[in-house]
């Protein structure tokens, strides 16, 4: 008998093995966020935000290394993945500073010198000429893991695709997987926007290593956009765009990722949830009436999100800040705003930066009085801690925990001591 009973337990470990490694992690939420015509809902409860735009929170511009000489644009940095633990740390600075959602930049496509600088990025090159992108294992479990504690902190997320720009890599450099020209990337008839939409179904259908789930599946994701700063966004485009998203998604919400203006195309296609737009100087719109102007031109037909804003001195970025909570057009209001751009802590000490064209700097959590003076870091903290606060009906938001104890990290040396900051 004892054969039979080691055979038996045998089974039994292994179903049981099998049965955890299909479970899915029960989630944070209990609700996917809805649309109710131009309101943004959490079960029966108006969802509003304010926050400080995270773009890093799955890939690190490594600004401890400068730019790679290798790179003949001259900007093109050095990135690395962020750790498990940096990813923890970011996420509770937010939520305890009065995030409930977060908009991350865009997934990275390989570019011709990625090699050289020794970057790598979400997106790679088809194995074939025809051939589809391919997602890159190690980034997608780092963005696996994101989501994963997101959901376990309570932070909504807005995940856009692909980027107009080239400085992750964009549209520009997915079409030359196929010989083609970045404005390709609009033509719904081209490679590019077909190795597009594979890129979306890829990730929306893939299995999160650490929540078990389905992207598609999982509450923490708020919305899919369709890209950063789309700004040549046609109907033909967006249409094909939404729709593929609503097919793999359909309980998450879809953002017409453009800028610069509100698309009337977008008001009509019932797949599309969220129109958005940006507010920088460029644009010639980075200003208060910007918000009402917007509000005006969507109608309360979608939700309206002011996806990013900044590069601009505190007492601007209120008034911006303080229209976005208290503006309203026939009873619609903007669901949120992100102020550009957080930076956290780094795994062994410090901080990351990152400084703009403008002058400006990165901000930091829960703000610096002293050490952010000159990016007026501590102003810009408070009043997006205020804004947070008086969208979720209260007048100045609660005080800030108790800082945890920082990570010391080992060493060899009295004169090398390091340590990971507490979250706030």
């Amino acid at each position: 008998m004892k054969p039979m009973k080691n055979l038996l337990l045998m089974g039994l470990l292994s179903a049981l093995g099998a049965g955890g490694a299909l479970a899915a992690e029960r989630s944070h939420f209990t609700h996917f966020i809805t649309r109710d015509g131009a309101t943004l809902k959490d079960g029966d409860k108006v969802f509003r935000f304010a926050g400080i735009h995270a773009p890093e929170l799955h890939r690190i511009e490594d600004d401890a290394r400068g730019p790679c000489r290798a790179d003949p644009r001259g900007w093109g940095q050095y990135f690395k993945w962020p750790t498990a633990q940096e990813q923890q740390n970011w996420i509770q600075a937010m939520v305890q500073t009065g995030a409930k959602a977060q908009r991350v930049y865009v997934l990275s496509v390989q570019q011709e010198f990625d090699k050289a600088c020794g970057r790598e990025t979400h997106i790679l090159a088809p194995e074939t000429a025809d051939g589809m992108p391919r997602l890159n294992e190690k980034a997608m479990r780092v963005y696996d893991n994101m989501i994963a504690e997101a959901d376990k902190q309570g932070l909504r997320l807005i995940l856009p695709f692909i980027d107009h720009w080239w400085w992750w890599g964009g549209r520009e450099q997915l079409a030359a997987f196929y010989h083609e020209k970045a404005e390709d990337f609009y033509r719904t008839d081209s490679k590019t926007f077909k190795a597009y939409l594979d890129v979306i179904r890829q990730v929306i259908t893939r299995t999160n290593t650490v929540t078990g789930r389905a992207y598609y599946d999982e509450k923490a994701i708020m919305a899919w956009e369709t890209g950063n700063e789309l700004e040549d966004t046609n109907a033909d485009f967006l249409h094909q765009t939404a729709a593929w998203i609503k097919k793999w998604a359909p309980h998450q919400l879809v953002v017409d990722g453009t800028y610069k203006k509100i698309n009337s195309f977008a008001l009509t296609d019932p797949n599309v949830d969220i129109v958005s737009n940006h507010y920088y100087t460029n644009a010639d719109n980075n200003h208060p009436g910007q918000v009402t102007q917007d509000l005006r031109a969507v109608g309360g037909q979608k939700v309206y999100l002011v996806g990013e804003f900044g590069l601009l001195p505190a007492d601007q970025l209120n008034a911006i800040m303080q229209s976005i909570v208290h503006s309203d057009v026939n009873g619609a209001q903007a669901a949120g705003g992100l102020i550009w751009g957080f930076r956290g802590h780094r795994h062994d000490g410090g901080f990351y930066w990152h400084k703009e064209s403008t002058g400006h700097y990165s901000y930091h959590l829960p703000g610096f009085a002293k050490e952010g003076e000159a990016n007026q870091e501590q102003a810009v903290v408070d009043l997006v801690r205020t804004a947070a606060a008086q969208m979720a009906g209260q007048q100045t938001m609660a005080p800030l925990p108790k800082p945890d104890a920082p990570l010391l990290r080992e060493t060899t040396s009295p004169f090398a001591i390091n340590w990971m900051g507490a979250a706030v």
